[in-house]
């Protein structure tokens, strides 16, 4: 007879909602002809138990919990989706999948140990979402303009940039001086290219890894525009969904996208390059190099241009999303190579920091790094490597 264990029925049925799921998706991520529906039913109204390696199953790699969370007497109180991302409809928010609600739990999470790290006082010398009140600005230029001044980069340093992964580099630490902790993760899901977590003191930025860099850079910049709104984001790949907003949303979604945009590459200074130009895929790849930026904000500042129509714009944008897709991923950098660019240099350097000066010990550094305990001198021994 299997052993009863006493956890509570209703925070199962809550960690598997809150993930987005199914009965049927859990019978099916089990995998196991024992486990039927019926069966998880059962557990959730408490008339059967599963054992220990079946709730750590669920626990661990379907629900994403600690093991300790189903015996707490209720379940614990979380931010909806809808209050992390109340600019989306709610049918965007239906179709989020659970790998992305994970994701959000995660930069939570992260939310929490940055509390902990600096005992709740960000430490940032300027703080962007304090210091400016993008809601003041009549036009995206002119909140573009204030802001580029604000970090102090002109045209003429970004064009330096000179390839599209120093950029990235660039915009992002120039974002985490500002007081914005950026974390990267791999999607695993080409439909949202990122999200971020509006908070008073802690606002974090998540972008996905598997999209391109050029990409990622947009997504910086679209979900720092929510910040500044005071709002949580979500950068979706497709915007049809913004047809679909009223009212106040849709502006901010829209000021959003087009911010992101007249930012990386200013109305006044492209007109001159698109004057009297054919617009071609060299002048696109061109362009695009010029500011690190993808071929796509340079199309659609054709298409704002009136340069070309709306048919054009979309063809080639599809044509260039089939073009990437076809293009077969070989390899990658190793384990401590991506944890420390999901990571980033500013966090990880913190939580060294506060280790080297005893604040914490070497376990809760783990944890701080999301590594075993085991592979602390690994990772530690791959940074100073790199440095």
């Amino acid at each position: 007879m299997t052993e009863c264990i006493p956890l509570n029925p209703d925070v199962l049925r809550w960690a598997r909602e809150s993930m987005g799921l199914s009965i049927g998706d859990v019978v099916d991520k089990i995998k196991r002809k024992t486990i039927t529906a019926e069966v998880v039913s059962e557990w959730e109204a408490g008339s059967l138990s599963p054992s220990y390696p079946q709730l750590e199953t669920l626990a661990y790699k379907i629900y994403k919990r600690p093991m300790a969370l189903f015996f707490f007497p209720e379940p614990p109180e979380e931010e909806t989706p809808r209050q992390s991302f109340r600019t989306l409809p709610q049918e965007e928010i239906d179709l989020i999948e659970p790998r992305l609600l994970y994701l959000v739990r995660q930069a939570r999470s992260m939310q929490e140990n940055l509390r902990e790290l600096f005992e709740g006082d960000n430490p940032a010398l300027r703080k962007i979402w304090l210091d400016i009140d993008i809601k003041q600005f009549s036009t995206v230029s002119s909140a573009a303009t204030v802001i580029r001044k604000y970090y102090g980069i002109d045209l003429i340093a970004q064009y330096q940039f000179r390839t599209i992964n120093k950029a990235l580099n660039h915009w992002r630490t120039v974002i985490e001086e500002s007081g914005i902790f950026v974390f990267k993760e791999a999607f695993k899901d080409d439909s949202c290219s990122g999200f971020c977590l509006y908070d008073d003191v802690f606002p974090v930025i998540f972008v996905n890894s598997s999209m391109p860099a050029s990409r990622q850079i947009f997504t910086l910049f679209h979900e720092l525009a929510h910040l500044l709104f005071r709002t949580g984001g979500v950068d979706l790949r497709h915007d049809d969904y913004v047809q679909r907003m009223r009212g106040e949303n849709r502006r901010i979604e829209v000021f959003c996208n087009k911010f992101a945009g007249e930012f990386l590459v200013p109305t006044k200074d492209i007109r001159k390059f698109l004057s009297g130009r054919p617009i071609d895929e060299d002048l696109l790849s061109n362009l695009s190099k010029k500011y690190s930026v993808s071929r796509e904000v340079i199309l659609r500042k054709c298409l704002d241009f009136k340069l070309i129509n709306q048919n054009y714009y979309e063809s080639k944008v599809r044509e260039w999303e089939a073009e990437r897709g076809s293009i077969e991923k070989k390899g990658g950098p190793d384990y401590y190579t991506k944890k420390g660019a999901y990571l980033g240099g500013h966090y990880i350097e913190a939580v060294f920091s506060k280790y080297y000066q005893g604040a914490i010990r070497k376990s809760q550094l783990a944890e701080y790094l999301g590594i075993k305990e085991a592979n602390v001198s690994k990772f530690e021994g791959h940074l100073l490597n790199r440095s």
